[in-house]
């Protein structure tokens, strides 16, 4: 018996003709007289009737509407304030004027951040690898500090709209460039997964082929953004959220309801060895240790908050400081919020399959659409209810699209076309530039699909292919907050060096992955109380928690919770290193507001000796014009 399996099962021999697949190739179960399989299961589960159906085309006409309506309401507005506000359809659209209110905009963020992904791969993660996740609470605290006294008074401070234009003014325009290219690469990796995860749902409760709901879900996604900008991406947030959390909290109450109350649950998962402590384990190699998550989880929730266009757009939007400070608690509270009742989601998931693994079966043909599965079993039966649920998969993506597209936007305009321009850009040549990049991308995103569909789960691929990039981005800033000595040049040979470090990381372990080199122990699981038949070759390939802890281990075998903080402190090395090779910024030409409010003091009475000796000299030109005159 596989030690990944808690019972066996009987079997008819491999070797017999007139198998239930008609194949000597599998074997299945034994069949009874009016016993189903997994096949017939599956059919009975694709319950999505007309009443889902319109619930979720009703969630994608809202968002039409919110988008018409301020499309409509910034156009009226333009028009009259014409020739007194030029240059507001760019303030407008990318930042909403920065007049936005604390609650909408926590939402927004909070509704940006719990992606599909998070939904599904969280959930996924508990069911298949334990509790063990959960515990990277402890790095959110550690970001919500970090965020609220370094980044968002610097941010803020220099009032600009991509988070992008603090690397020319730290650097030059080399490294303004350099961090726009990183970041509109990691979106056009991470875009995809987006989009493939709530499509994927769809297909597991109603039949409907992936390639045909994500064209259809996308447009309506650039439709609205590209027509209301930041204010609709908002708006619509907070609507998609109520719906994500709305039905989210019914499945909780009926599945526990259906498995027999919370004890329940607690207890199989406790016999299914689910809950554990923490893990104090140093090897960086372990899938998840509590040292893997505080640290590698660290660097990975600071550097896709605090320096993402996508939420840093969203904070700059606010008119103060305070403002943002008091968003970032809110977005903090309800983000972990939503991880708990993922992370529920998936002992619930346990907890209703604790003697029949649908993934062993085949029932769920991927480890993310356990999630809908679930969805289908506990809510199936009652019109609508399952439709409300994957309009919530689908509110939690079409947010996070949103929020990138428009930020995608942001950084077209400001980065890649007003630098490089004679002169400046009418309103309608601005209106266009962000339409077409929204247009552009979104369509992109989709044909990229193809591709993530024959890859891994989405939570690990998410946290791996987007550290490519925003770990060397992340070291970026890192470098200017932190590291006044450090240029542009000595950035450059940093960042260079990282990326190619992590594209080789990263490129490495999915080959590793792909050819079954890397495998990481996962959590038993039992198909000893199954009422139908399955392909028992299922059960034969699980893995041996025995074997996945052998052989030699390499750097490409790190967990990818750590890609970010080595795709950020190996370029800040490299760069620190170089600054003694090569000449070093002079101190006394690094404005303070730079600099991380902590290391300000120490700066500032250089900058403001020059400014005084600045001054004197303007008051002496002055003076000696006076006299002459």
């Amino acid at each position: 018996m596989s030690p990944g399996v808690l019972e066996d099962v009987s079997v008819v021999d491999a070797s017999t003709d007139g198998g239930f697949f008609g194949s000597t190739e599998e074997a299945t179960t034994s069949r009874s007289a009016g016993v189903p399989n997994v096949e017939d299961i599956s059919r009975s589960l694709q319950r999505f009737n007309w009443p889902d159906y319109l619930v979720f085309v009703m969630m994608l006409i809202s968002c039409i509407v919110i988008g018409i309506f301020f499309g409509y309401q910034d156009h009226q507005k333009h028009k009259r304030q014409k020739h007194a506000r030029r240059g507001s359809e760019a303030l407008d659209y990318l930042v909403g004027g920065r007049k936005m209110k604390i609650v909408p905009v926590a939402v927004s963020l909070v509704a940006s951040w719990i992606s599909g992904i998070s939904l599904l791969g969280t959930s996924t993660e508990i069911y298949v690898y334990g509790v063990q996740y959960c515990y990277i609470i402890t790095a959110v605290a550690i970001m919500t500090c970090m965020m609220n006294y370094i980044f968002l008074p610097v941010f803020h401070d220099l009032q600009i709209t991509s988070a992008y234009e603090y690397l020319q003014m730290r650097f030059d325009k080399r490294m303004r460039l350099l961090g726009s290219i990183l970041f509109t690469l990691a979106s056009i990796l991470w875009l995809p997964i987006v989009i493939y995860v709530p499509a994927l749902a769809f297909n597991q409760v109603s039949g409907v082929n992936i390639h045909v709901i994500t064209p259809i879900v996308c447009l309506v996604c650039i439709f609205y953004t590209s027509l209301g900008g930041l204010k609709a991406v908002v708006w619509t947030d907070v609507i998609q959220t109520a719906v994500m959390v709305g039905a989210m909290i019914i499945v909780i109450i009926k599945g526990t309801a259906d498995v027999g109350g919370l004890s329940v649950v607690i207890e199989r998962n406790m016999a299914g060895q689910r809950f554990e402590a923490p893990d104090f384990n140093l090897d960086p190699t372990a899938r998840n240790t509590f040292w893997t998550l505080l640290i590698g989880g660290t660097f990975f929730w600071t550097s896709t908050n605090a320096i993402n266009q996508n939420m840093m757009q969203r904070y700059l939007s606010l008119p103060s400081l305070g403002s943002a400070r008091k968003a970032l608690v809110l977005f903090i509270c309800g983000t972990v919020l939503l991880l708990a009742m993922c992370c529920y989601n998936g002992l619930l998931i346990f907890a209703m399959y604790h003697d029949c693994d649908p993934l062993t079966t085949g029932l769920a043909k991927a480890k993310d659409q356990l999630v809908p599965l679930l969805v289908m079993e506990v809510l199936g039966e009652y019109p609508g209810l399952a439709g409300l649920f994957v309009a919530g998969i689908f509110s939690a993506a079409l947010s996070s699209l949103s929020t990138a597209l428009n930020s995608l936007s942001a950084i077209v305009l400001e980065d890649f076309c007003k630098p490089f321009v004679t002169k400046p850009l009418t309103e309608t040549q601005t209106r266009y530039i962000m339409r077409f990049t929204v247009l552009a991308f979104g369509a992109l995103a989709v044909m990229m699909v193809i591709v993530v569909e024959k890859m891994g789960a989405v939570l690990q691929l998410s946290m791996s292919l987007g550290p490519v990039t925003i770990g060397p981005l992340f070291g970026l800033f890192v470098m200017g907050f932190f590291f006044p000595r450090i240029n542009g040049t000595c950035a450059i040979v940093g960042s260079v060096t990282g990326l190619v470090l992590m594209a080789y990381i990263v490129i490495r372990s999915q080959i590793s992955i792909a050819l079954g080199e890397i495998v990481f122990a996962e959590k038993p699981v039992s198909v000893s109380g199954c009422q139908y038949e399955f392909p028992v070759k299922n059960v034969t390939l699980l893995a041996d928690p025995a074997v996945v802890e052998s052989g030699e281990k390499s750097l490409h075998h790190v967990s990818f919770l750590y890609y970010c903080m080595i795709g950020s402190v190996v370029p800040t090395v490299v760069a620190y290193l170089c600054s003694f090779v090569l000449p070093r910024t002079k101190t006394d030409d690094i404005d303070p507001l730079l600099l991380a409010p902590f290391l300000r003091r120490f700066y500032r009475s250089s900058a403001d000796s020059k400014q005084a000796n600045h001054m004197t000299e303007v008051m002496h030109e002055f003076e000696t014009k006076d006299i002459q005159l």
